[in-house]
């Protein structure tokens, strides 16, 4: 009886995380959608992708939208080997974003469930971790892989502690294999490598406590065991996805440097430090965890509209010139952050009752959770400092293998979100059910905690502008002192207002522990009203970036594209800025869809009415020069920083020419004009005249100081294949593109001399395949970026295919890694199951609370 009312129990708090997440996002009740900045990029990058697979019902790992062309591992191409993502689908059943809400809810349950086995206190941890501000944050910009990836912390985690504490071999391998799988599916790399940073803390935890004999090394042995077995699985069934991107990455600004100047050393792997920790947390600024705008919150809160007015009329009256505006200008990059950061869209906000409780956690908590927890903690909220702690970064960085891939240190505060939550639960579990803690003990920590924390907030909510400042050494400089002081005042009533809210919120939950020490109130009314307390915090701070205004009409999410401006559409949009940002860009769209209709050759667009190389407008109508992606390709990244960033309009063109931009879009999105380029170099050409460079620095200066069209830019370690290949000149050969899908093109070649063929194709030297005349035949690397090879004399038909043999070797250990899975998990079940009809444990089980 008991078990099945808990099993009531634990199927109604599943209900009610359902419930929460329509509440939370009811305009999908509805039929609205949430608009998302990244999804929209996502949409018009990934156009072709998404084009072909329609069309002809196959997958291509390759697309020639963004950037010239580059494979579509992180433009979300399918991997059909990869069986895990249909079970990945299955739980994602919920429409956005609710289905990501209800995964960080009923994870964490799992997780509360594993270590204190009790659905009231794992009901309270997913609230305090579900409610979390900073998933809002990201999932309101549309980084969903990253909020899904972090949605399958919890369990995974549990399934760890199935193994490692609970001593529940069988399930806990099921559990964490499962959840690694769906974690590796979900596709956010650095999300996971930053779990597993704190999971090494766990491992050596676990390593510790069986060489002081808390645990026995047998079980200490089988359990790593179990658990290397089930991570391997887990990884293994994302074989297809991960070898892919393997293999991908290294070409791509995550791989080796290819060229030397002042930033960086070719062969150098990985970003360089200044694009690595461009976004590093200040060391003051971790407080925001506990104190939502303690540095004013996101660049763009709501108080910053009404505070911009506020400058602009205090400019109006007092500046005395030009120059002082353009200091102002200068100095002022938020009315409202005034943090270490670029610019934020809002803080890392963990709940000041989630981090009162967590510091009562590491005293309560039992010690087998407490000191992994704050050394992970600890070490991860030092690695989010980033630039601002240089010594431990350089030696990450360094020394820490993969740790230069990433960037964005700041996310790593990611594992303080679910470290904290876990421990603030486990503590007040002890707090209320562990009779092995003192009363006295519990009374002395719960005093001086609270005295500490409240006896802060009051000492920051009196001499707060003293202590802080709010504003930074930037705004000191360049803002003249009126502005600065209007500044300090607003951004200290934004401060005060969330810490009068944190010192309420803890002095409650201080207040009701301390009654339930006197026995004042039970156990269930205090938990609901920490809960209470703590939902209303959470829940008003999350709406400030996550709320109904980000929820729009289906037809805008679905195409958000458009090109026709109608009455009933501004209607719609009123004053969602967003949207009204997307009707903006109508004509510009109108422009690139009309050039799509009447010209449907292969070719690409350049255009300049919005920033080229952060919109995918272009891409979703014809292949564009420009794009918008985190993980381009390296050689392109540097002709982009080596022509582009510089604005040279004399050698630019040349580019262009040579990447057959065959259309230029100049003005701005309102009025643009489209005009055509004569010049373009066309799809293919044949030259005789090929020069030979030494090292990349040479090849890519040359590219834009020759005539691409007649001259060849060709490494040095090339010239071998011209050995037994002379080439020459015939100025009435033939070079034309015949057939084009996404994957495949075909060219028909006529020539009375051989010649070399070079193709505006970007140079990807894993997956593409060169024909002539049905036999596959070597090519090289041309003009620093593009393919090219030999062609004999006559008439040939020339074919390039991309079929990148790690798709089908991933597939194979995917599927062979499922199924091994499949069936450990089934034969696990099954002696579960038969030594229970037995009356025999299946697993060890030893409850050790030490």
């Amino acid at each position: 009886m008991a078990k099945n009312k808990n099993l009531i129990y634990i199927a109604g708090c599943l209900l009610l995380f359902i419930i929460l997440g329509f509440l939370y996002a009811n305009p999908v009740i509805s039929g609205k959608q949430l608009f998302q900045h990244d999804i929209v990029q996502y949409k018009g990058g990934a156009k072709e992708l998404l084009d072909h697979r329609e069309q002809h019902g196959e997958e291509t790992y390759w697309s020639n939208s963004m950037f010239g062309g580059m494979p579509t591992y992180q433009m979300g191409s399918q991997f059909r080997g990869d069986l895990i993502k249909q079970v990945d689908n299955i739980l994602m059943f919920l429409p956005k974003p609710v289905n990501y809400l209800f995964l960080l809810f009923s994870g964490f349950f799992l997780l509360g469930m594993v270590t204190v086995r009790n659905w009231k206190y794992a009901l309270l941890g997913s609230l305090f971790f579900g409610l979390s501000t900073y998933f809002y944050i990201i999932i309101a910009a549309g980084h969903n892989g990253k909020v899904h990836t972090i949605a399958y912390f919890a369990p995974l985690l549990a399934g760890i502690l199935l193994v490692y504490i609970r001593r529940k071999y069988i399930l806990g391998f099921i559990v964490t294999a499962l959840f690694m799988g769906l974690q590796m599916a979900a596709n956010h790399p650095q999300m996971t490598y930053y779990l597993f940073i704190a999971l090494g803390f766990l491992f050596l935890s676990e390593l510790l406590r069986a060489a002081m004999g808390k645990t026995d090394w047998r079980h200490f042995g089988i359990s790593t065991g179990v658990l290397a077995l089930a991570f391997a699985l887990g990884v293994g069934m994302n074989s297809q996805r991960i070898m892919a991107n393997a293999e991908y990455v290294t070409e791509t600004v995550r791989g080796k440097q290819i060229l030397t100047n002042e930033t960086h050393t070719a062969d150098k792997s990985g970003m360089d430090k200044e694009s690595m920790l461009m976004w590093s947390y200040g060391k003051l600024e971790t407080f925001n965890l506990f104190i939502p705008r303690l540095m004013g919150g996101g660049s763009n809160e709501k108080e910053g509209e009404k505070m911009m007015g506020d400058i602009q009329q205090l400019v109006q009256e007092n500046a005395r010139s030009q120059a002082e505006v353009d200091n102002i200008v200068k100095g002022l990059a938020s009315a409202t952050y005034w943090g270490e950061q670029p610019g934020t869209s809002g803080p890392a906000y963990q709940g000041a009752i989630v981090i009162f409780l967590a510091i009562l956690g590491f005293f309560f908590a039992w010690k087998k959770y407490r000191y992994w927890i704050l050394g992970a903690s600890a070490l991860t909220i030092m690695l989010a400092w980033g630039s601002n702690f240089m010594i431990l970064s350089d030696l990450f960085i360094d020394f820490v293998p993969f740790y230069n891939k990433f960037r964005a240190p700041s996310s790593i505060l990611v594992v303080v979100e679910l470290l904290f939550p876990l421990v603030a639960v486990i503590g007040l579990y002890r707090f209320y059910k562990d009779e092995e803690l003192d009363e006295d003990y519990k009374k002395k920590i719960l005093t001086t905690v609270s005295g500490v924390v409240l006896g802060l907030l009051a000492l920051l909510l009196v001499f707060g502008k003293s202590i802080l400042g709010f504003h930074t050494a930037t705004e000191k400089t360049y803002l003249p002192p009126y502005l600065l002081d209007y500044l300090v005042d607003e951004r200290f009533k934004m401060f005060r207002t969330d810490a009068l809210k944190a010192l309420l919120y803890v002095g409650i939950c201080a207040g009701v522990l301390f009654l339930s020490l006197k026995k004042k109130i039970g156990q269930n009314i205090a938990l609901i009203i920490i809960g209470a307390v703590s939902m209303l915090d959470l829940w008003s701070v999350n709406t400030r970036y996550l709320n109904g205004e980000n929820f729009v009409d289906a037809a805008f999410a679905e195409n958000p594209f458009q090109t026709e401006v109608s009455e009933l559409m501004v209607e719609k949009v009123g004053d969602n800025r967003e949207l009204q940002s997307l009707l903006m860009n109508a004509n510009v769209n109108k422009t690139l869809e009309t050039i799509a209709e009447r010209d449907k050759g292969h070719y690409r667009i350049y255009n300049q009415t919005i920033n080229p190389f952060g919109e995918t407008n272009t891409s979703y109508f014809k292949a564009s020069v420009g794009g918008y992606h985190a993980v381009k390709l390296r050689r392109y990244d540097d002709l982009i920083g080596e022509y582009f960033s510089k604005m040279d309009t004399v050698k630019i063109p040349r580019i262009l020419n040579m990447l057959n931009t065959k259309y230029m879009i100049f003005g701005d999105p309102q009025n643009p004009e489209a005009v055509p380029n004569p010049q373009a170099n066309g799809n293919a050409w044949f030259v005789s005249d090929v020069k030979f460079v030494n090292t990349p620095n040479e090849e890519i200066k040359l590219i834009g100081e020759v005539n691409t069209k007649e001259t060849a830019i060709v490494s040095s370690a090339d010239r071998e294949y011209f050995d037994g290949k002379p080439i020459a000149a015939d100025s009435t050969g033939i070079l034309k593109l015949t057939g084009y899908r996404a994957n495949a093109l075909e060219f028909r070649t006529e020539s009375k001399t051989p010649q070399l063929a070079v193709f505006s194709e970007i140079y990807y030297p894993k997956g593409w395949k060169m024909f002539i005349d049905e036999k596959e035949v070597p090519y090289i690397k041309a003009n620093y970026l593009l393919r090219a090879v030999y062609v004999p004399a006559g008439v040939h038909t020339v074919r390039m295919v991309f079929e990148p043999e790690v798709i089908q070797t991933g597939k194979l250990f995917s599927m062979i890694c499922f199924g091994i899975f499949l069936l450990l998990s089934i034969g696990g079940i099954y002696f579960l199951f038969r030594n229970k009809n037995n009356g025999n444990p299946a697993d060890y089980v030893k409850n050790v609370n030490q």
